[in-house]
């Protein structure tokens, strides 16, 4: 009967943490392009991307977790470091790069307002939401490959995206946004 006690019990430990103890990294992401700088409130986007998934990155976790237990050695991803970064590599995203792939690549500083996240014991506050603009004069090249990032130059890549994004010109304003979520 002893036997049969600990197998019950480990078998319903099992389901319970199973249940309880699984977390899953989202990232929705969505890409509008504009014609122009013109980004007024009645800019109507010519064309939307809108996608899930990218990968993590070793050092950008490691940066969660460093944060997460009060350390300050690593910078924060916060409005004043957040960078989205856009370039033109093709290589498969792998946990171990610490940048973008291609040769052309441009990281640039969030919109007024971004990072933005609510604090609270709801829903809502799983989830923590990047903006950057590209004017007409930034990032003049074929997208490829997108990251987050806590620096304009070296720092720590969070998460990385390798996708074809079409060939921004100077004729287009681009807005990327980036919501992360552990659901």
């Amino acid at each position: 009967m002893r036997d049969i006690a600990r197998l019950t019990e480990g078998n319903h430990l099992a389901a319970g943490v199973s249940r309880h103890d699984t977390a899953r990294w989202r990232c929705h992401w969505k890409l509008e392009k504009f014609h122009g700088d013109d980004l007024g409130p009645d800019a109507v986007p010519f064309e939307t991307i809108e996608r899930e998934g990218n990968a993590l990155m070793y050092g950008g976790v490691a940066a969660l977790w460093h944060r997460l237990i009060g350390g300050n050695a690593v910078t924060a991803f916060d409005a004043t470091n957040a960078r989205v970064g856009v370039g033109d590599g093709t290589a498969a995203a792998d946990p171990l790069q610490t940048d973008l792939q291609g040769t052309n690549k441009v990281r640039k500083g969030m919109d007024a307002g971004y990072p933005q996240h609510s604090d609270g014991t709801g829903a809502a506050a799983n989830t923590v939401t990047f903006r950057a603009t590209f004017s007409t004069s930034e990032a003049n090249f074929a997208w490829a490959e997108w990251a987050i990032f806590n620096g304009a130059s070296g720092g720590r890549m969070l998460n990385r995206k390798v996708e074809a994004l079409g060939t921004k010109t100077s004729a287009a304003s681009w807005v990327f946004t980036v919501q992360l979520s552990l659901v």
